[in-house]
């Protein structure tokens, strides 16, 4: 299992090159991957399997993989159909298609994020899988971007799927806690109970139905029609709609009595199958006849695997089998109407039923058995889900004759909408001169393009298909009964071509009879009030009343005024604390005010920095004393015996310094009159509280401790589980790599957004060199290649002669800080924060063209290189046999230099390097030489042609 979930995402991430390299046809190529996987599938059909690898034990979020019956049918029909729906992408799609290669990645991945879901074991990878075909299916639909109709469906699925998804997770996470394990096989085979159980299984039951489009959530599966046809062949007839059916499926042998089980999914279920057959009559898309019929059948689906019984289970399982059979193959049938007729309106087509009699008869068999006519597989299934229904004796009888009744009116529609499909598409017809010129019955016949072999060839398999496996039905028992079995209590049914003459029978052929008779009643149908016009336009209302919300939320906290935004921030953070603290504290404060002498004699000094901040007009000398608390603040941190963060701080304060300082180049020195402000007793009454109540709380904080520091245990952790003796980066970098990661990824976010805000026409390239300055002399001599470039009166040749000198041994510095931080105090951050400001002594000695001549590279490569190599150890970690961003130990011997260990989290510790690196370079581009730029061209003098020229 797991290699097939690697095979389909390397698969993903070659198909871009395959479609660039092969076109259209590398389709065939990308076919023959899940091809490859179905055949495992069926090698292990009847075999129960489990894989399992550790990634992060101690919270349950291990990746556990189950290959069960039901996984075996799930992932038949991914692989299988979705075989079938690449090698139809090569014949749909023209090789200058835009976004082809993308979108062939995006359809592979799909295939992939699907097979992970159904063989998932553990529900949080479920989950994870889960929101994978939200997003994919997201950026499928969204396809032709360029189109607002195919925007808003895209939007609008993610929204509705994306909101279920978070209430599963909710569900989810109540589950594993409850039952004190997340895999779905320990809660199957011991199922907790109780209120909250009750309550997470309500939760799971809203995903399940939010992302199988069961009503009232189905309004995004008609607007996703406006996907390309093989998105809603594979998504939306055999996929992902089918992610919900699935869950219902694993969940239902231990919860289907639970209180919210059954009032949801049979009624929510006979609604969808009623609610939409009726709009599938109204319709006049083709694709929304499909789409209606097919949040009509999923209704009965979801209906049948949560009905609880293992009769119902076969039926389910049949149904399943045989909707992803006929579906998949009348979507695709309608993409090859779309292009050889040039529309799928059922107004605008007749005749083709005589000018493709092939492409008919492949319709004709699919739509039988979406209608549940013999010997379809349809029908087999069909007649085995009315058979359970009416022998369901774990509902009462009143709610069995109403569901009975209910699954044969829906089926009527079905017939309905069945014929209705057929007729629309190949049927004879005078067409109205409202939709066609002239009314021509045979216009569209004309103007037929008829589709090639290869072309025709996938939905003619799926048509066969499921006529095979309808003449089949014994057999496919056999495939399909192992998963009802798993249900509670005795399967007493089996799947058959014929069971004589019984009463689901007798309703086979009511059903089949007012269905012909709702087909010769469509007009009348269409003309009626739909019943379901409304989801959609509830949708938008619901959109506009949240925009209003917020606005009127935004208005009333945010009036434009920053320091009354900053005294709520401030009087909140004031209140709640102290009134929880107050209410709910029952331990004293417990605390030593010094250690030292020094201690005190610095804060001191800090306390009187910051008060002479207060009072000061001049904004550099502002700047300089607000640095003093923070140099104060690394001291104290050195006398803690804290090296590692007095360094950093050290570091950080006086790259925060340089900061400040570039920025106040372009303001004047003194704070002006008609901004000075008289001294307000309310906001320094409201400074001290806030400086008072974060005392407070740090103090309570210490002392609420009742059980032993974790930071006993950490030194010797690090070493054992991070090959290091210094436990501040091992934490940084092993122990707690996940959040750094997130960290750094956010610092990347951050120095793109700022830079693009400076760089508003253009992001990206490095600093100038000196050769890029109009007025460069190769021939002159400078301490610094760039240095001749700095106007006269800016220039400092001790500094520049300095920075000749001291440059080389800070990158030592930087360098030697990186490699020993492991061990010593140091580490990527430190070393990048060092070489951050050797090329900051270079920018301020010799320019912005001294940065360039410094390190002429992209700082947004440095970035992204960091990044993903920060990111790329989590794979190396797996490869080593540890888990993902835990250090895992390679040692060698090396001649003359002897025993080496080498740590994989040293590279993480490089991506952190590089990201620090790339963000002080980006912010002296953009803080700096950028800003050095504008101020020359305002000086309007000679020093313009000395200054100007950033690119």
């Amino acid at each position: 299992m797991l290699v097939i979930l690697l095979a389909l995402a390397i698969a993903a991430l070659a198909a871009p090159l395959c479609v660039w390299a092969l076109g259209r046809n590398g389709f065939y190529v990308l076919a023959l991957v899940p091809f490859g996987c179905l055949g495992w599938v069926i090698a292990n059909w009847s075999s129960t399997q489990r894989v399992r690898v550790s990634w992060a034990p101690s919270i349950g979020m291990n990746i556990d993989l189950r290959f069960d019956s039901l996984a075996a049918i799930m992932s038949a029909l991914v692989l299988g159909i979705g075989t079938l729906i690449l090698a139809y992408c090569a014949r749909y799609f023209e090789d200058d298609e835009p976004r082809l290669g993308v979108f062939a990645a995006q359809l592979v991945a799909f295939a992939g994020a699907m097979f992970g879901l159904v063989t998932s074991d553990n529900m949080l990878l479920l989950f994870v899988f889960w929101e994978m075909t939200t997003v994919l299916s997201f950026l499928l639909v969204g396809h032709n971007a360029e189109q607002a109709v195919s925007r808003r469906a895209a939007i609008q699925a993610l929204l509705v799927t994306g909101a279920g998804g978070l209430a599963m997770l909710v569900g989810i996470v109540i589950l594993g806690q409850v039952s004190g394990s997340y895999l779905l096989s320990d809660l199957l085979a011991a199922p907790p109970t109780g209120v909250a159980v009750d309550v997470a299984v309500a939760l799971l039951l809203i995903g399940a139905l939010s992302k199988s489009a069961i009503v009232p959530l189905h309004f995004w599966l008609p607007g996703a029609m406006a996907a390309p046809t093989p998105v809603s062949a594979y998504l939306h007839a055999a996929a992902m709609v089918k992610a919900g059916v699935y869950l219902v499926a694993r969940l239902a042998p231990v919860f289907a009595s639970s209180p919210a089980w059954h009032p949801l999914i049979l009624t929510l279920g006979v609604a969808s199958m009623v609610l939409a057959g009726l709009r599938s009559l109204q319709v006049t898309d083709l694709k929304l006849v499909l789409a209606f019929g097919t949040v009509s059948q999923l209704g009965f689906l979801i209906l049948l695997v949560g009905l609880g019984t293992p009769d119902a289970a076969l039926a389910g399982a049949t149904l399943i089998v045989a909707h992803a059979f006929f579906k998949a193959c009348l979507f695709m049938v309608v993409g090859i109407i779309d292009h050889g007729a040039g529309t799928r309106d059922l107004r605008e087509l007749s005749g083709l039923g005589r000018k493709a009699p092939v492409l008919c008869g492949v319709a004709v068999l699919a739509a039988l058995s979406m209608a549940g006519i013999p010997p379809m597989l349809g029908f087999v299934g069909k007649e085995s889900a009315l058979g359970a229904v009416l022998d369901a004796d774990i509902l009462a009888d009143p709610a069995r004759v109403a569901l009975a009744a209910g699954v044969v009116l829906g089926s009527m529609l079905t017939v309905g909408y069945s014929a209705r499909f057929v007729w629309g598409a190949f049927a004879d017809k005078d067409l109205s001169p409202r939709h066609v010129d002239g009314g021509d019955r045979d216009q569209t016949a004309d103007h037929w393009h008829a589709p090639g072999a290869l072309f025709s060839a996938a939905p003619a398999v799926l048509a066969v298909g499921s006529l095979v496996a309808g003449l089949a039905a014994p057999w496919m028992d056999s495939l399909l009964n192992p998963y009802a079995k798993t249900l509670p209590g005795v399967l007493d049914s089996h799947l058959a071509r014929w069971h004589g003459f019984d009463l689901p029978l007798a309703l086979t052929i009511l059903i089949i009879g007012v269905g012909i008779v709702l087909f010769q009643l469509r007009a009348r149908i269409g003309e009626s009030a739909t019943l379901l016009g409304n989801a959609d336009r509830a949708y938008d209302a619901t959109l506009r009343a949240m925009d209003r919300l917020s606005l009127r939320m935004t208005g009333a906290v945010q009036r434009g005024s920053l320091p009354l935004s900053q005294a709520t921030i401030l009087v909140t953070l004031i209140l709640l604390p102290t009134v929880l603290l107050a209410v709910g504290t029952r331990t004293g404060i417990r605390l030593r005010l010094w250690d030292s002498p020094f201690q005190a004699a610095i804060g001191a000094i800090m306390i009187a920095m910051a008060l002479c901040a207060t009072v000061l007009r001049n904004r550099l000398a502002s700047v300089l004393v607000v640095g003093v608390t923070g140099y104060g603040c690394g001291v104290i941190f050195a006398l803690h015996g804290a090296p590692d963060l007095a360094l950093t701080q050290f570091l950080v304060e006086t790259l925060t310094l340089v900061i400040f300082v570039l920025v106040l180049r372009a303001f004047p020195a003194e704070i002006e009159e008609s901004r000075k402000t008289a001294f307000k007793v309310r906001r320094a009454i409201l400074s001290a509280l806030v400086g008072a109540t974060v005392a407070v709380l740090a103090a309570f904080a210490v002392t609420a401790r009742s059980a032993e520091p974790i930071w006993h245990l950490i030194p010797d952790a690090a070493y054992t589980f991070g090959g290091g003796k210094n436990a501040v980066n091992v934490l940084l970098v092993d122990i707690r790599a996940w959040d750094t990661l997130g960290e750094i990824s956010v610092l990347v976010v951050a120095a793109t957004g700022v830079a693009s805000l400076v760089f508003r026409s253009r992001r990206f390239g490095s600093a100038p060199r000196a050769v890029d300055a109009p007025n460069y002399d190769p021939d002159l001599v400078s301490w610094l290649p760039a240095g001749r470039l700095v106007d006269r009166r800016d220039r400092s040749m001790v500094l520049q002669i300095t920075t000749r000198l001291v440059f080389p041994t800070i990158m030592v510095l930087s360098v030697y800080f990186f490699f020993s931080g492991h061990n010593a105090p140091g580490g990527g951050f430190a070393g990048g924060l060092t070489a951050g400001l050797a090329l900051t002594l270079r920018y301020l000695a010799g320019g912005r063209y001294e940065l360039g001549e410094a390190l002429p590279v992209d700082a947004g490569h440095l970035l992204g290189a960091g990044l993903a190599l920060a990111a790329g150890t989590a794979a190396s970690s797996l490869v080593l046999g540890a888990p993902p961003l835990s250090s895992a130990t390679v040692a060698v011997t090396l001649p003359v230099i002897g025993h080496v260990k080498v740590v994989t989290a040293l590279f993480f510790d490089l991506g952190v390097y590089l990201i620090v690196v790339g963000l002080v370079l980006d912010v002296l581009r953009s803080l700096g030489a950028r800003l050095d730029s504008e101020l020359a061209s305002t000086d309007g003098d000679a020093s313009d042609s000395v200054r100007g020229g950033f690119q």
